[in-house]
């Protein structure tokens, strides 16, 4: 079978300056890609220009790089617009089986569902309307252009909460879900764990990377004094973050390691009592995703949509606001939530992914 993946934004970019990585090959879709590869099919993904790695780097599979246009109106971080969707798909429509596009509230779903309608499914993640512009973009989107012009798009949504919203506004919705994946040939499981606890984040305000600080601190007083904090993850309040640790007077505890390759944080992660997340904002996470493959337990907010089966299969504590009590909880209750992920984890496979879009195909 031959695929094509259209997903331009490869990484999140908080700003519309999109720093150039050195490699993709620690994104989400090139993994998924790779699924497609190792199974025996023809892929090609799409990426936005932008996100072009700075190096040259080579692929087992086709990789595109298409212009975004038009940047000051629709920013390539959030809402890229590349005119080759409509003219490759259209060119090439009858050499692909299946053509998967990332959102309905994209310019590129539409180009690809139009030019391609019997071949395209929207693999969709948002579960409420953008908030850019007071939602009014977004409300027009979905309101108007999905209702008129993507009402019978095949869509496939990344989870339940997202499913609800999109069928709103599109009746060719899936039963199913599909979420993230990883690839778990990368991603080792280990159920031995050391005193530690880590964080995969961007450091930045809506993450509350302050918040774990608070909360982490608290648990050495109250719990355990030896216990530490890896820090995964760059961004603008590093070292805000660190002068924090210092005042809390827990700066020994915590470890800030700047941003990491898989390679180098999978250790760390799979040997950790949970990873903590703190977030409010966010849609399903990937980090959450991750931590659960390597048999890593989840202590988050109720904000990532992951939380619904985090809660269901009691793979960490998911709760409104979560306190040193369930740092506590999550390590005196540690060998039922890591065998909860180390069963979970085979759900989670980039292959599964794979086969559950061909299903529906």
């Amino acid at each position: 079978m031959k695929v094509l993946v259209i997903n331009p934004v490869m990484y999140t970019s908080e700003t519309k300056k999109i720093k150039r990585v050195e490699s993709i090959k620690d994104t989400m879709m090139y993994d998924f890609c790779l699924a497609f590869y190792e199974l025996g099919h023809s892929v090609t993904l799409v990426g936005g220009e932008p996100f072009k790695p700075a190096g040259n780097e080579t692929y087992l599979f086709e990789v595109l790089w298409w212009e975004c246009k038009c940047q000051k109106i629709c920013m390539p971080h959030c809402l890229p617009f590349m005119p080759e969707t409509y003219r490759y798909v259209k060119q090439h429509r009858s050499e692909y089986d299946l053509i998967i596009t990332s959102e309905i509230f994209s310019l590129n779903s539409l180009m690809a569902y139009r030019a391609a309608p019997d071949k395209t499914i929207i693999w969709h993640e948002l579960a409420k309307h953008n908030a850019i512009m007071k939602k009014i973009p977004s409300k027009v989107w979905y309101g108007v252009i999905a209702r008129l012009f993507m009402k019978n798009a095949k869509i496939v949504a990344r989870s339940v909460e997202a499913r609800d919203f999109a069928k709103k506004y599109c009746s060719n919705m899936d039963v199913n879900v599909i979420d993230h994946g990883v690839n778990l040939d990368k991603f080792k499981a280990s159920k031995e764990k050391e005193n530690t606890f880590v964080v995969c984040s961007q450091l930045i305000e809506r993450k509350k990377i302050d918040g774990i600080l608070i909360k982490f601190a608290k648990y050495l007083e109250k719990y355990d004094s030896t216990c530490r904090l890896y820090v995964i993850g760059d961004g603008e309040l590093k070292t805000k973050l660190q002068t924090m640790a210092q005042t809390l007077g827990i700066a020994s505890n915590v470890i800030f390691t700047g941003k990491m390759t898989h390679d180098e944080l999978l250790p760390i992660l799979s040997k950790s009592k949970a990873l903590l997340v703190n977030t409010v904002k966010d849609n399903n996470m990937i980090s959450i995703v991750e931590a659960i493959a390597v048999g890593t337990p989840i202590v988050t907010t109720d904000v990532p949509l992951n939380s619904t089966y985090i809660k269901e299969y009691q793979l960490g504590i998911a709760k409104k606001q979560w306190d040193e009590s369930d740092l506590n909880d999550v390590i005196s209750n540690d060998e039922m939530y890591i065998e909860n992920c180390m069963t979970y984890r085979y759900k989670l496979s980039t292959k599964q992914r794979v086969e559950q879009f061909l299903e529906i195909l």
